[in-house]
């Protein structure tokens, strides 16, 4: 081991929180301890602006019967940032590295924080300084290429189908319209998870609407008229990213303006007004009353509890794949989850940076419906197992009618 790369590690989380992260950061923190050229590991808290700002904790002297306790815990432990590094930022955040001694830099995120990485790696090799510097994927958007699949999309995807399974059941009770908004701005796996909420051959969703598929008002009215006339209700999930065929958001055409967030980007929720300007096209389009709408938002990556069992193991090995990599095979790179066979396992590989970062994935065709508003049997397939097990199931009562005396 002596003649391998000697001094701290350093381990970030950015951009939105999952149910899962800390499995990936625990991850880190628990395998590099087995090396010996590994001399602290330090956890930069808000991520990339705790860098620049030499605001770290040492992970080193954590206990591990606490470090597995906030691996339970959902939302990143080590704060969050949505700055969005770019070729400055990243300078400066390389000369804290280098003062600090950080030898092995770890990076969990999305598409952003892997173009970190990406630059960060750029400007050491440009100085001829050693560092390893790996990405760890996370988003419940599932939207990173070279996965099949991200930590963290598991339990948000088995929130949003436990969500959906106690709609269907008040939507039953008391018959209406109701609109789901689900996170996804520009890939639609998240919201396609609702349809595992379907057990009954009349249950909801029975409508679901993806950014892979322009969306059309007059086609949604009568989709949801079609399936209100069949069973008196209609469940509907729909991505917060649904765009017209121009590409215009339906939140900024409905609403006639737009807003933008930090990074420039159309803010599509957080406010619930897409749910409101659809429901209230339905009430002045069809006549429908009972019309009702939830905006998702932050619910779905921070719920506690509801993290699917498989999700955590495989975050956990993405932060020990991760270390492993850097430390035995002194590569840098992304870690990917790949998925040999469908039904089920999978294994790690390290991939070029440059195939991820930057990047969105979408769903593929065969996930989606020919109308454009629902998903398939592939799909099921495909995202059933990352639900994790003892996924709660709703029964119905099967006794038999009493004859009518009056109203014969």
């Amino acid at each position: 081991m002596s003649n391998r790369l000697e001094g701290k590690v350093l381990v970030a989380q950015g951009g939105g929180p999952t149910p899962v992260i800390n499995q990936s950061v625990v991850g880190v923190a628990l395998e590099a301890r087995k090396f010996s050229q590994v001399t602290s590991i330090y956890g930069a808290l808000h991520g990339v602006r705790g860098i620049i700002d030499e605001n770290f904790i040492d992970l080193t002297r954590e206990t591990t019967h606490n470090l597995e306790q906030v691996a339970g815990t959902p939302s990143s432990g080590l704060l969050s940032t949505r700055d969005k590094p770019d070729e400055e930022y990243c300078q400066r955040m390389f000369k804290v590295m280098q003062a600090h001694d950080i030898r092995y830099f770890f990076y969990v995120g999305g598409n952003d924080s892997s173009d970190t990485v990406r630059i960060v790696n750029e400007q050491a090799k440009a100085a001829n300084y050693e560092l390893r510097a790996i990405h760890i994927p996370k988003t419940i958007d599932n939207d990173l290429e070279e996965n099949d699949h991200c930590p963290g999309f598991g339990s948000a995807a088995r929130f949003v189908a436990q969500a959906f399974t106690g709609v269907n059941l008040d939507n039953r009770a008391l018959k209406g319209v109701y609109i789901g908004v689900v996170m996804g701005r520009h890939a639609g796996f998240l919201t396609a998870a609702s349809a595992l909420a379907q057990k009954y051959v009349d249950d909801g969703p029975h409508l679901i609407y993806m950014p892979e598929r322009h969306f059309i008002i007059e086609n949604f009215l009568a989709d949801v008229d079609r399936v209100y006339q069949q069973h008196g209700l209609c469940t509907i999930a729909v991505s917060e990213g649904i765009s017209d065929p121009d590409g215009t958001p339906m939140i900024v055409k409905l609403l006639g303006k737009e807003e933008r967030d930090s990074h420039g980007n159309v803010q599509l929720s957080g406010t619930g007004a897409l749910g409101d300007l659809l429901s209230n096209s339905i009430r002045d389009g069809l006549g429908i009353k009972r019309v009702r709408s939830d905006t998702f938002g932050y619910l779905q990556r921070s719920f506690m509890g509801i993290q699917s069992d498989r999700d955590a193991r495989e975050a956990r090995e993405a932060g020990e794949k991760a270390v492993q990599f850097a430390m035995w095979d002194n590569c840098d790179g992304s870690v990917a989850i790949k998925r040999p066979v469908l039904d089920y396992s999978v294994d790690y590989q390290l991939v070029p940076i440059e195939n991820v970062a930057g990047k969105t994935r979408h769903m593929p065709d065969n996930f989606i419906n020919a109308e454009g508003n629902g998903v398939t049997q592939d799909f099921l397939s495909y995202c059933r197992p990352l639900l994790g097990s003892n996924l709660p199931e709703p029964h119905r009562l099967r006794a038999p009618m009493v004859p009518k005396i009056l109203h014969k």
